[in-house]
Order: structure tokens, then sequence, then C-alpha cells
């Protein structure tokens, strides 16, 4: 079986239909899985995606590109194929892609995970001929455990500094993680958190969806001089060792991330609480969908794609790694 899914210069190309997925050079059609900043670039002036993420996918990308939304299972041509878009379940809107070409059926799952998310549409298992699937967390360490429990932990790491009055500041991706955290700790209560300007400005758009989250307030609405013992503060990870976090006094600090789950990460980024929180399968999940796929050819990237791939091998599988840009332990939190 020939792969019609290969990489050139700009990225992951479909190159009967005349178009690249999640493209990180210049294209002139793409479909985007998803508005986070290593799959979502401004290269392409037409950009194809799911609906519902069609408000973030637009903040990513300003106003260069004409951005198209497209309905759940709903079928459209590109070129010689057949196109449409599936749940994955890693953040609001984003998508798997599945491609039709010949009679032959592809599947690009983008970043995804199985684990249900109040904030994302649920994951939808899809088979397939030919299956492209991530691999961030491509290893065996990488097993998460149920949200609702970290989830609890985060409260708890909340209620004891809140107790000692100090603030604590919560670094997550300011996309998909950050609402997340505000829906499941809605669950919990009702205390309003202080948020980073880059975190609210998407929270707004889940706001607007109708995901419901705990209240927030942006830390640059607040007083001069104002004392933040006892609140929590959600930032970017890009905020971390900044000037913006003088403001909050004696705090501690923690990052919500499935990296987490290494000492080395949690070492050098110096956070005092690392709760393992991932908008990715883990290892398990990602063996699962392999294996449900029914794939005869599996092409893996992302992360650790080469391991990946060599497993899936010594499993029987007709596996290879595929080129890309991201490999390893990102900055973003995931």
């Amino acid at each position: 079986m020939d792969d019609p899914i290969g990489v050139d210069e700009s990225g992951l190309l479909c190159a009967r239909g005349g178009f690249h997925v999640d493209p990180w050079g210049p294209t002139g059609r793409s479909i985007v899985t998803h508005a986070h900043g290593d799959h979502a670039r401004p290269v392409s002036p037409e950009v194809h995606c799911s609906t519902a993420a069609v408000p973030v996918v637009r903040h990513r990308l300003g106003d260069g590109a004409r951005v198209i939304g497209h309905g759940w299972g709903e079928r459209f041509a590109m070129g010689d194929a057949v196109v449409s878009l599936h749940p994955a379940g890693h953040v609001r809107g984003s998508a798997q892609v599945r491609i039709e070409v010949d009679g032959a059926v592809w599947v690009v799952t983008g970043d995804y995970k199985r684990a249900p998310d109040p904030t994302a549409e649920l994951f939808e298992p899809l088979r397939c001929d030919g299956l492209v699937t991530e691999a961030t967390f491509g290893l065996p360490i990488f097993r998460w455990e149920p949200p609702e429990a970290v989830v609890q932990d985060i409260l708890a790491f909340w209620d004891r500094n809140a107790a000692a009055g100090r603030a604590s500041v919560v670094f997550c991706y300011a996309l998909g993680k950050a609402q997340r955290i505000l829906a499941e700790l809605a669950r919990l209560t009702d205390r309003e958190v202080w948020v980073h300007g880059a975190i609210e400005a998407v929270t707004e758009t889940y706001r607007a969806a109708g995901v419901p989250m705990l209240p927030t307030r942006p830390v640059a609405e607040s007083e001069r001089g104002r004392s933040f013992a006892g609140e929590l503060v959600l930032a970017p990870p890009s905020a971390r060792g900044t000037r913006w976090m003088r403001r909050f006094g004696e705090h501690e600090t923690g990052f919500a991330s499935g990296w987490m789950r290494l000492r080395g990460p949690r070492r050098r980024r110096s956070i005092d609480r690392g709760f393992v929180l991932s908008d990715h399968a883990d290892w398990p999940a990602l063996l699962e969908t392999t294996r449900a796929s029914g794939a005869r050819r599996v092409l893996v990237t992302h992360g650790y794609a080469e391991a990946m791939a060599r497993y899936l091998r010594e499993q029987g599988l007709d596996a290879a790694a595929l080129r890309t840009l991201y490999t390893g332990e990102p900055e973003d939190g995931r």
C-alpha cells in the first residue's frame, strides 16, 4: 500500500489532496487539527478546521488567513481526496483528519486524548487502513492517574497555601489545560480564580461556547498593591521567572503537565509541586488507539516517534517514524 501521507519541507502532506496537515512551512491550503502553536502557524492563506475550533484558530492565526469550519463528520472534497473531521479529545475543537483516497482510508490523529474532559469533545475511535498517530508521550513510563484525583490535589494545594496565607500559582498551557482545570474545579468549589491575560483571552472563547468554568479575573485588573494571599492564579509557563510574578508576594508554584511524571522537568523548573495532568494520550491509550484502528500501516510523529514505531514493529505492525520539528520535551506544559 502506497502511503498517501508523507512529509516535505512544509510538513505533513497529502499530495493527492493538495493540502498539508498542521504545516510548519509555507503552503497554499492546510487543515489545522487545533490551535496550539506547534500545529497552527500562520503559513497558509486557506485553513480548514472544525467549526468548534474556528474562534481559537482565528485568535491564533490573526487576520492573515481565511479560516473555514467544518462540522463533525461532514465530508468535503480536497483534490482527489474526500476528507472529514472527527473529535480528537485533546482540547475543545481538536480534530482527527479522516482522508479517503481511491477507497483507502487514512486517519491523522493530531494530538489526542481518550479521557473524558468537560471542555472538549470525546475522542471518536476511527477504523482505517493507515494511521498517522502522535507520540508526544510515547514511552511506557507515561501513564496517567484519573484526572478527578489530580484536580482534587490541585484544590488541596490551593487550600493548604490559603491556610498558610500564601498564593498558589499553577502554570498550565493557556489553551485547553487552563480551561480544563477551571471546569474540573467548578465541580468542587465556586471560588474565583485569577488568571494571566493570555489565559483569559482563550477562556472567554470557551465561555462564549457555553463551557461551564469557575469565575475568573485577569491579574492585570487587580489594584496596585493588592494581596493575593489565599488566591489561586493560573499562568502560562512563559510567565515563570518574569517580573509579572513579583506581585504575588509569598507563594508556591505548581505545574500541570504530563511532563511532571518525570523528575527532571520538575527540578529544572524549580517547581514546588507537579500535577500530572495531560491533554495527550498516555502510553496505554496510544497502543489501544493503534490496535483499535485496525490499521495495517502506522506512521508515528511528534514526540517519541522513533521509540514508539520501533515498539510497534516488534509487535508485528508495519510502522515507521515520520520526520517532524517536534521531538522530546516541549516547554509548554502539555
